[in-house]
């Protein structure tokens, strides 16, 4: 179930199902509100979207109001997530799952987010969206790249190739807009060759794996894996949380991954990921691919779950194709 394009005029709700959107400065609020607002968006907030608590979130309850009021309102069309954090799969078991199968709409975020992202596209067959935050579109410099992808998945109709961008960035540039640096982008990490079609799926892998187990877990049966995790994970822990997964019963039906940038904090290297992924028999014969422009390294591509895709990975070079 593929949610409507948006287009110019359309509303988009911005809501906090993790941490409080109270986190963003008022500046960098400023900034995204005016870049959607130049998409021709009209942009609205969840009633309790700058409220919070002690631990910078809100109640379950006032989440989850703003999350079906978005998902209700005849008026929204697209909602998109203020900021991640840790404690998005509270809800899971508070959502009216019915109610947004009959108003399909435009959900996005990434991070914690992938939790709600996920339980909703195995519960209801919706594409939801793994890509910016609201707040992502308050970034000063080196958001074009992220902008370009963003529209190629929600506003245009036709595929798209997953070109590599020039150049990344590691900085907290939520902390200091003005001191950034980019490096030159020097492509994909080939791992392992071969092709690969399937159906999308994907966000932050130990996010992810908090579904296991339970009824929010998605099929991984036929699917194309797209994987990240933040400046927390380090290489031990990246090896066990992809364990993990691959003990899942349906895991050999994946038949391609894509693993985004790791941040400079996690100590993961080009060496340790391939040595980590060589270990993995279950994963023999399939493509493999890093140094993805997906996840917490800026700038990242917007991936739909539940659409269709297609990788090629020979000669050391791969290709990446996403449908409609």
């Amino acid at each position: 179930m593929i949610p409507s394009r948006l287009q110019a005029g359309d509303e988009i709700r911005v809501i906090a199902p993790s941490r409080s959107l109270a986190i963003v400065k008022g500046e960098q609020r400023r900034l995204a509100e005016e870049r959607l607002t130049e998409l021709g968006f009209k942009v609205t907030y969840g009633k309790t979207a700058l409220f919070h608590d002690d631990f910078f979130s809100n109640s379950i309850e006032d989440r989850i109001e703003d999350l079906h009021d978005a998902f209700r309102d005849p008026s929204v069309k697209g909602i998109f997530t203020g900021i991640g954090g840790y404690n998005a799969n509270q809800l899971l078991r508070y959502i009216d799952y019915d109610l947004i199968e009959k108003n399909p709409k435009v959900l996005m975020g990434y991070s914690d987010i992938t939790a709600i992202l996920l339980a909703i596209h195995k519960k209801t067959g919706l594409t939801t969206y793994s890509g910016p935050h609201f707040s992502t579109f308050g970034m000063k410099a080196g958001l074009a790249y992220t902008m370009e992808h963003f529209k190629k998945a929600i506003i245009d109709s036709d595929g798209f190739d997953l070109i590599p961008s020039e150049t990344w960035s590691d900085d907290s540039w939520h902390l200091e807009q003005d001191e950034r640096t980019f490096h030159p982008n020097e492509g994909y990490m080939v791992i392992q060759e071969g092709d690969a079609a399937g159906t999308v799926i994907g966000g932050n892998l130990c996010t992810l794996n908090l579904l296991q187990g339970t009824e929010f877990m998605p099929s991984l049966e036929d699917r194309i894996l797209f994987l990240e995790d933040d400046e927390e994970s380090h290489p031990f822990s990246f090896d066990r949380d992809l364990q993990s997964l691959l003990h899942q019963p349906d895991a050999g039906g994946i038949k391609g991954i894509v693993i985004g940038r790791f941040q400079k904090e996690s100590g993961m290297t080009d060496y340790a990921l391939q040595e980590i992924i060589a270990a993995k028999k279950e994963l023999k014969g399939i493509p493999v691919i890093a140094n993805a422009n997906f996840g917490h390294v800026h700038p990242f591509v917007t991936v739909p779950n539940g659409s269709k895709a297609s990788m090629s990975v020979k000669m050391g070079k791969a290709t990446i194709h996403i449908q409609p």
